[in-house]
């Protein structure tokens, strides 16, 4: 155990997080997300697990250290419902509310058609891949940088 870092948190995912660069996106998926064969096209090549969380539960953890990147309109992304590219299903409604809180303001998930949102994942740096048993629970996110005057001091 290590103080002020949220023990949902394990040692693989840490360290990739602190390996990704900005502009390095990582891919949180569902369960019946194709992990790892997705994952084996990732710069990491191989997924990471947080199996016991929900994805809101997952995103909520990995939002106490990631810096979300403020320099692209596409920082979030979410897989779109086949069929019906406007629909928002709960778990990524949810996920934008723990994006909301953890920024402290709005920032939107764009919506990536299926084969767009794979395509996106097999080029990320890690894809997590969680307990999310919900349907359409993918979510992208591009790593932004961490301003020299807020950085703590070594």
């Amino acid at each position: 155990m290590l103080k002020g870092l949220d023990p949902r948190l394990n040692a693989d995912l840490l360290h990739a997080l602190m390996a990704m660069g900005h502009g390095d996106d990582l891919v949180l998926v569902d369960a019946n997300f194709p992990a790892d064969s997705v994952a084996r096209q990732t710069r990491l090549g191989r997924p990471l697990s947080l199996e016991n969380l929900t994805l809101p539960q997952a995103l909520a953890a990995i939002l106490t250290l990631y810096p979300l990147d403020d320099f692209v309109p596409d920082a979030l992304a979410r897989m779109e419902v086949v069929g019906d590219e406007e629909a928002i299903p709960e778990v990524q409604a949810e996920a934008q509310a723990v994006v909301d809180a953890a920024e402290g303001r709005h920032r939107p998930f764009v919506g990536l058609e299926r084969h767009a949102f794979y395509a996106r994942a097999a080029t990320a740096y890690a894809i997590v891949r969680t307990g999310e048993r919900r349907f359409y629970g993918n979510v992208a996110l591009r790593k932004g940088v961490i301003a020299p005057e807020t950085a703590r001091p070594i």
